[in-house]
């Protein structure tokens, strides 16, 4: 036990009971929000739908092909550690060639 604080005392004290005050205002019932119906999507199947079309799909497996491209070109450098031109610069640079085709893939609209 502390030093500060003195046995079998309660740390809380109240000097008079808390007086319950009558509430008389009226609360109105909550009301469900609304929708407006017109601006939701409308959807041919929900169940079918995909979020990409099909030139978002295309693109991403290009990218993802440049990507693979890029490392498979690094590992073809011959220089000790990959040190030379295709390790550290034509590698590299297809490489982030492919995530910014990634990225236009995830960002074009699909044609509807």
């Amino acid at each position: 036990m502390a030093k500060d604080k003195q046995a079998g005392t309660p740390t809380l004290m109240r000097d008079e009971p808390v007086k319950k005050i009558a509430d008389t205002t009226q609360v109105a019932p909550k009301t469900a929000p609304t929708r407006a119906f017109a601006a939701e999507p409308v959807r041919r199947d929900s169940a079918a739908a995909l979020p990409f079309g099909r030139q978002n799909y295309t693109l991403m497996l290009a990218g993802i092909g440049v990507i693979l491209a890029g490392f498979f070109i690094m590992s073809l450098d011959k220089e000790e550690f990959g040190f030379g031109f295709l390790g550290l610069t034509l590698g590299p640079l297809v490489v982030m060639g492919g995530f910014v085709l990634e990225f236009f893939a995830i960002l074009a609209r699909p044609k509807a």
